[in-house]
């Protein structure tokens, strides 16, 4: 039996990805903060997989992060998806040092404290996949914070993928453009939605990325529309 946990299942890119890895021989660990919403996302993949256990933390502190942990417990996993992420789109003169903090917490350490804690008991042929965006490579106006800590767990992944070669863990990173998620509703402006990717394709990728055989990694995918990015 495998166990995936996907961090910011509730909805967007999360749920998409845990309805593509829904398995009979997969138990999903799938965490999120909206309790609504997170028991949508398990009621949709209930019946297509082995188990689903729900995780309600808040990756922003962490405590949070330390109860998920032992929640999840000591069993291996075989997926650790890095997804959970907060958007603070405001001139950095703006950002309140609160909002930078929440930043820094779910974006950049929430995934170093799980990376640092699961990968003692990944199997060989385990993955993490850190889902970054093109803003992990360039700068937006408005976007500082964000783009900051995406630089940041890019930087760290890269590192962390040398370190974990030795072990045969995978470290695939996925930096979708512009994506149609919920995370766009809190985002003042006349955003396009319809040009965006969709949250089922970066799963795609996800999934294509996973399946393929445990001695290939196929370490970064950039997603973009063929039209051209916003």
């Amino acid at each position: 039996m495998k166990r995936y946990l996907i961090t910011g299942a509730s909805r967007g890119i999360g749920r998409a990805i845990a309805e593509k890895l829904a398995a009979p021989d997969v138990t999903l660990l799938l965490h999120g903060r909206d309790t609504v919403a997170l028991a949508e996302t398990c009621k949709s993949v209930q019946s297509q997989c082995a188990g689903v256990i729900k995780l309600i933390h808040d990756l922003a502190t962490e405590k949070g992060v330390s109860n998920l942990i032992s929640e999840v417990g000591g069993d291996p996993l075989d997926v650790l998806i890095n997804n959970a992420g907060i958007a603070v789109v405001k001139p950095f003169r703006e950002i309140t040092p609160d909002e930078w903090k929440q930043t820094v917490g779910v974006n950049v350490t929430a995934p170093f404290l799980l990376m640092q804690r699961f990968v003692g008991q990944m199997p060989p042929g385990s993955s993490i996949v850190n889902i970054l965006s093109i803003a992990a490579k360039t700068g937006f106006a408005n976007w500082s914070a964000y783009c900051m800590s995406k630089f940041a767990l890019e930087g760290f992944s890269q590192s962390v993928r040398e370190e974990l070669r030795e072990r045969c863990i995978r470290v695939l990173n996925i930096y979708p453009a512009a994506t149609n998620t919920e995370i766009w509703d809190d985002v003042t402006g006349d955003w396009p939605r319809e040009k965006m990717i969709s949250a089922e394709e970066v799963a795609s990728a996800v999934a294509y990325a996973l399946s393929r055989p445990e001695n290939v990694a196929v370490e970064n995918v950039t997603l973009s529309n063929a039209a051209g990015n916003l």
